[in-house]
C-alpha cells in the first residue's frame, strides 16, 4: 500500500517535526493515546524508534497483538528480546481472595496500588542468550559446564541484584535505552494482567500446570521460557521457573492507598525476589507471593526480567 521511498520522505518530515513539538510544547499531543511530543515510545530516548513509531501510528502497522498489548523487539548483538507495554491503571495489591489460604504475613494487608505511568516489561525473563551476548560470559549452573545440556533459552540463574544492575547497565550502553528492573508494584499488576487481568490466583491461570514450572514438573531444572501459556497480557513464566528481582527493598505493606510506590528503604537488608521458581511448591508461584533475598546474593534459581 506505501511505498519504501514514501516511507523514508515520510521519516525525514517526521524527524525535523518531532524536533519543533519537542521544543514548543510542554504537553503532549496525541495520537491514538501514543506521546508524540518526542519520546514517543517512552524508552527515555528521542531516536528513529521513535519516528518508526509514529510512522507505525499513522499508517497502522501496529502488530495486531490482542490481548497482548503493543510489542517491540531489540537486538543485541545477534540475540533478540522483546518488550511488551502495560498500560497505567490501578488495583489491589497483595494476598486478595483467590489467593486463598496459601497467603503469608508478609502479603497483607491489601491495599490499593495505582501506576500512573504506561511501562514495557520483558515478554520473557532475561535468557542466558541475552545476558552472555551482554555481558560476555555465562554464571548459570544449568549448562554443560555442569552436565546439562545447552540450552541458552533458558533463564539465566545465579544472578545477584548487584549482577543484574551491572547487566543493565551495559544493556543500556550497547542499546541506548533505559531498561531497569521493575518495581514491585509494577511486577504484580503485569502478573495479574493490567488492566485486563481475570482475577487468577497464578499469572495467566488457576491451573499451576498451564502456566508455571514448578517442582512438580520441572525436576526442578529451569526450562526454556515461553514454553507454558502465557498470561493476560502475552508474559511467560511470571509464575514460575526462576525468581526475579524487582528494584524494591523489602517492607512490610500498610493498609493505606499508594500511587507509584518503590521502597527505597527497607526495614531489613534485603531486596524483592517475585514469581517462585521450579524448586518451589504451587504456594511459591502465586501472583502475590513475595520473596526475599540479600542483594549480594545469588542462587540457582534467581534471575530477572527487564523493564523500562
Amino acid at each position: 500500500m506505501f511505498t519504501r521511498s514514501f516511507r523514508r520522505i515520510l521519516s525525514a518530515i517526521l524527524l525535523v517535526a518531532m524536533s519543533v513539538v519537542t521544543m514548543s510544547f510542554t504537553s503532549p499531543l496525541k495520537v491514538n493515546e501514543t506521546n508524540i511530543y518526542g519520546d514517543v515510545n517512552g524508552d527515555g530516548i528521542v531516536d528513529v524508534s521513535d519516528v518508526n513509531e509514529v510512522i507505525n501510528v499513522i499508517l497502522g502497522y501496529y502488530e495486531d497483538t490482542g490481548d497482548a498489548g503493543r510489542t517491540m523487539t531489540y537486538v543485541v548483538n545477534g540475540v533478540s528480546f522483546t518488550m511488551i507495554g502495560v498500560r497505567q491503571g490501578s488495583f489491589i495489591m497483595g494476598g486478595t481472595e483467590e489467593q486463598g489460604t496459601d497467603v503469608t504475613s508478609s502479603e497483607i494487608p491489601t491495599h490499593q496500588v495505582t501506576l500512573t505511568k504506561d511501562f514495557s516489561i520483558g515478554q520473557t525473563e532475561v535468557t542466558q542468550a541475552l545476558w552472555a551476548a551482554v555481558m560476555g560470559s555465562n554464571p548459570s549452573f544449568f549448562t554443560p559446564a555442569n552436565s546439562y545440556e545447552l540450552n541458552l533459552q533458558r533463564p539465566v540463574e545465579q544472578v545477584s541484584w548487584e549482577d543484574c544492575q551491572e547487566f543493565i547497565a551495559k544493556l543500556n550502553e550497547l542499546t541506548g535505552k533505559r531498561f531497569r528492573l521493575p518495581t514491585e508494584a509494577e511486577w504484580e499488576y503485569a502478573a495479574r494482567g493490567g488492566v485486563l487481568s481475570q482475577g487468577f490466583k497464578y499469572a495467566g491461570s488457576d491451573n499451576i500446570d498451564d502456566v508455571s514450572w514448578y517442582n512438580g514438573n520441572s525436576n526442578s531444572i529451569p526450562q526454556t521460557v515461553g514454553t507454558k501459556s502465557p498470561n493476560e497480557l502475552g508474559l511467560y513464566d511470571m509464575s514460575g521457573n526462576v525468581y526475579e528481582w524487582v528494584e524494591d527493598w523489602y517492607a512490610g505493606y500498610s493498609e493505606e492507598g499508594q500511587v507509584d510506590p518503590m521502597c527505597t528503604e527497607g526495614s531489613i537488608p534485603y531486596r524483592v525476589t517475585r514469581g517462585g521458581s521450579v524448586g518451589g511448591t504451587p504456594k511459591y508461584s502465586r501472583i502475590s507471593y513475595r520473596g526475599v533475598c540479600q542483594p549480594e546474593s545469588s542462587n540457582l534459581i534467581l534471575g530477572l526480567r527487564l523493564a523500562m
